[in-house]
């Protein structure tokens, strides 16, 4: 039996790590963490003359370098001087060139937000008209790329990394000291350890190409490097190469020392290595809360040491776990049923802490329950939280199978053990005697001394293998212990999935912040729709001369109140000296060039003499839309005349 299950735990687990992959692979670049909120001049807006800036604000501070704010022109090249400068608070602004002519001007801006997380995005302002340009937009990403894969990639196997090295050696000091003598369990933290240390090293060297340039050239750029090294992420990143060398010594004590001393002995040092792990462990953890999503925000007095707590009880959990699973299937000592049932109690608390610490932080990151479905974030937070149900549920199998776990197994394998370690000479006479072999036999031999040593090392080794063996049997004979042992080994997998899911969510922009910058965006709308309307109208004043005798004269049409949607419309018709004039006919269109819509044509009513209006007009979406008027002053005179309004 044991045998068949072996290959399924090796394609279960490949599996996973697929499956893991395709989740880091399908996640896509780091969504931006900080938000656009507002800029000046407005997305799409037409000014009448070039600003002398252009400034961006944001949910949250950021951090530029020289290249971080980029104006370009119809032509796409940048007419931006200076480097970009924190105007106040959250808002960055970069000079422009004086004299700038009309046309559709491009802002593009990558910015690092206090999170650690890349933002890039880009909009378009005309001056004067829109024109055509040469600059594409719609590729403004930031942390894409391969490099983007390889940083993500590296944030999974640096959280795995943690999870089993913390885990696994609170697993082996506080639930099975015996396991520090046990081969696996020592290739088991030694591992975690090495990975983390290995993924460390990778985000250092990767995190200047990553909120750059994305070109995997840039890797090895020893200027980013030290440049990466003086960020709030840098210093994060050697904290933790610091603290790993700590965990090192750490590690060579509880699998050295630690197991050859006496009893007595060994519980002082288990009170100094508990300790020293906890700190260490604690400060590795910190490592990630004092440069992600706690260090900014709301309460983050708070939010930090919750979010270490919040590491700690996933290690404790899925490290222990991971643990335990290979104890079961890797290690020829048999788990006591007692080290099982203190990992339970272990896991219950971890679970409890778990649950706390993630709803402060799910509340801390959402802040309504509608970012639950109305958010990216929302959703995934939802995806975890049903695997994390589903662990709990397995769990509880597993704590079953630990209560009906039988102690005679293991009663069984201690006698084992030591008739394992029984002298060879002892166990060569047993088996001697037991295969019919005497004391005659060898002296007919004739020579006593090479050929019965030989012979003994070749007995003492079948024996040692049908004793682990026996060993092996005995150990798989409880049903009990095969349950627990599959139990554990479906909590394995689920918690590789949610592992994959936490690395995701710790890369996606919180729902609060999206949110946020969404209620800015329409409040910006808002507050320029209120100002339209708070004028009156939007108010087109054109001169026109239809070529006859009486033909020059003033029109203006008003539009109130400017927004997508039903609008009134009044048109005044004026002489040059300012009085009405009276005139048979006019007409107006409406044209949304950028987006091929119209003419829509557009009938006034007369009013009185020189006033016409027409209620009710519809634009059907927000945009530069070009209005053109048709004044007809005799039979045979008129002229069309046009301006462009912003309308919505």
């Amino acid at each position: 039996m044991t045998q068949t299950i072996a290959p399924r735990v090796r394609t279960l687990v490949l599996l996973l790590l697929a499956a893991c992959g395709l989740l880091l692979t399908t996640a896509g670049p780091a969504s931006a963490h900080a938000a656009l909120t507002g800029s000046d001049p407005q997305q799409g807006v037409v000014v009448d003359k070039a600003p002398d800036q252009v400034s961006l604000t944001f949910s949250e501070k950021v951090a530029l370098s020289n290249d971080s704010l980029r104006v370009l022109d119809p032509k796409g090249k940048a007419v931006q001087q200076g480097k970009p400068s924190e105007v106040s608070g959250t808002t960055y602004a970069v000079k422009l060139h004086s004299g700038l002519p009309d046309g559709t001007y491009t802002v593009t801006y990558q910015v690092v937000s206090a999170d650690s997380h890349p933002v890039a995005g880009a909009f378009t302002f005309s001056i004067g008209a829109p024109s055509t340009t040469s600059v594409s937009v719609s590729g403004e990403t930031a942390g894409g790329g391969f490099v983007g894969w390889l940083y993500g990639f590296g944030r999974y196997m640096s959280y795995a990394g943690f999870i089993v090295l913390v885990g696994g050696a609170a697993f082996v000091l506080g639930c099975w000291q015996r396991g520090a003598g046990v081969r696996p369990m020592q290739r088991l933290v030694v591992g975690g350890w090495l990975t983390l240390t290995a993924a460390t090293l990778l985000l250092l060297l990767l995190r200047g190409s990553y909120t750059g340039s994305g070109k995997v050239g840039d890797i090895f750029d020893l200027d980013l490097l030290g440049n990466v090294l003086q960020t709030k992420s840098g210093a994060a990143l050697v904290s933790r190469l610091l603290l790993l060398a700590a965990a090192a010594l750490f590690i060579s004590v509880l699998f050295g020392a630690y197991d050859k001393r006496e009893d007595e002995e060994k519980r002082d040092l288990t009170f100094g290595l508990a300790i020293g792990g906890t700190v260490v462990a604690a400060g590795l953890a910190a490592s990630w809360a004092m440069a992600e999503h706690a260090s900014v925000g709301l309460q983050t007095g708070i939010a930090m040491p919750v979010d270490v707590l919040h590491l700690l009880a996933v290690a404790g959990w899925l490290g222990g776990l991971t643990a335990l699973l290979v104890a079961l299937y890797r290690s020829e000592v048999p788990v006591e049923s007692a080290a099982v049932r203190r990992f339970s109690q272990v896991a219950f608390g971890s679970v409890v802490a778990l649950v706390a610490t993630g709803v402060y932080q799910s509340w801390r990151q959402l802040g309504s329950w509608s970012a639950f479905t109305g958010t990216r974030y929302g959703q995934l937070l939802l995806v975890k939280i049903g695997l994390v149900a589903l662990l709990v549920g397995i769990a509880f199998i597993s704590r079953r199978w630990t209560g009906q776990l039988a102690d005679t197994v293991v009663q069984r394998g201690k006698r084992a053990q030591q008739k394992e370690r029984m002298p060879d000479k002892e166990r060569v006479a047993a088996n001697a005697s037991g295969s019919g072999a005497g004391p005659g036999k060898s002296k007919g031999a004739g020579s006593k001394g090479a050929g019965d040593s030989k012979r003994a090392a070749q007995l003492a080794r079948q024996q040692a293998a049908m004793d682990s063996a026996r060993q092996k049997r005995t150990r798989d004979a409880d049903p009990n212990r095969f349950g627990l042992r599959r139990s554990v080994l479906a909590e394995a997998g689920v918690a590789v999935v949610l592992l994959a899911v936490t690395t995701v969510l710790t890369q996606t922009e919180p729902g609060r912040t999206e949110e946020d910058a969404k209620a800015a965006t329409a409040a910006s709308s808002s507050s320029s729709s209120s100002s339209s309307a708070g004028s009156g109208a939007v108010t087109l004043d054109m001169s026109f001369d239809t070529g006859g005798t009486d033909g020059k004269g003033v029109v203006t049409v008003d539009f109130d109140p400017a927004r997508v949607g039903g609008n009134e419309m009044h048109v005044y018709v004026q002489r040059s000296n300012g009085r009405a004039f009276d005139i048979p006919e006019v007409k107006v269109a409406l044209t949304l060039e950028a987006k091929k819509i119209g003419p829509l044509a557009v009938t006034p009513d007369r009013i009185a003499t020189g006033h016409w209006s027409a209620s009710n007009v519809q634009i059907p979406m927000a945009g530069d839309w070009k209005v053109a008027v048709t004044v007809r002053t005799s039979d045979i005179d008129q002229t069309t005349v046009s301006k462009n309004a912003q309308i919505g």
